[in-house]
């Protein structure tokens, strides 16, 4: 039986867009950018609106920060606790023109020595978890290899 591909939240993304962007909200009145996105009201203070749009994120941006993480996390984080725990690498990303950093993995084979503040990074699809139903997608950061 073939396995349902599910965002791990439903509307940060649209898995099967062939322009693949993380997707957030920008109020009416104020131009601020959220994300995660927003539907209700304008989270700036200074702003008493409530209109909202969603507006897709740059697929660019530079490397904010970084790290390994070396633990298990705790749930709702899906991992098997029979397996050995494989670090994985965590990236803050800046996106200039929405002014915000959104932290996410790094993709596969990505590690903390692959990376450095500054470096241009891009967006890419990626899977979280795998059962017997569904595939989990999620969005990952990957280097932008220079040109």
């Amino acid at each position: 039986m073939p396995r349902t591909r599910r965002p791990v939240v439903p509307g940060w993304f649209d898995q099967d867009a062939a322009d693949f962007r993380l997707l957030g909200t920008q109020c009416r009145d104020c131009g601020a950018v959220f994300f995660p996105r927003e539907d209700a009201f304008c989270r700036n203070p200074a702003c008493g609106g409530s209109a909202l749009d969603e507006v897709p994120l740059s697929r660019r941006g530079t490397v904010w920060s970084y790290t390994d993480g070396r633990y298990r996390p705790p749930a709702p984080y899906v991992s098997d606790p029979d397996t050995a725990w494989q670090p994985y690498t965590l990236v803050a990303v800046e996106l200039a023109a929405e002014r915000m950093v959104v932290l996410g993995q790094a993709a596969p084979g990505v590690t903390v020595a692959d990376l450095a503040v500054g470096a241009e990074v891009e967006l890419v699809p990626g899977v979280l978890n795998e059962d017997a139903e569904h595939v989990w997608t999620t969005w990952r950061w990957r280097p932008v290899e220079a040109s």
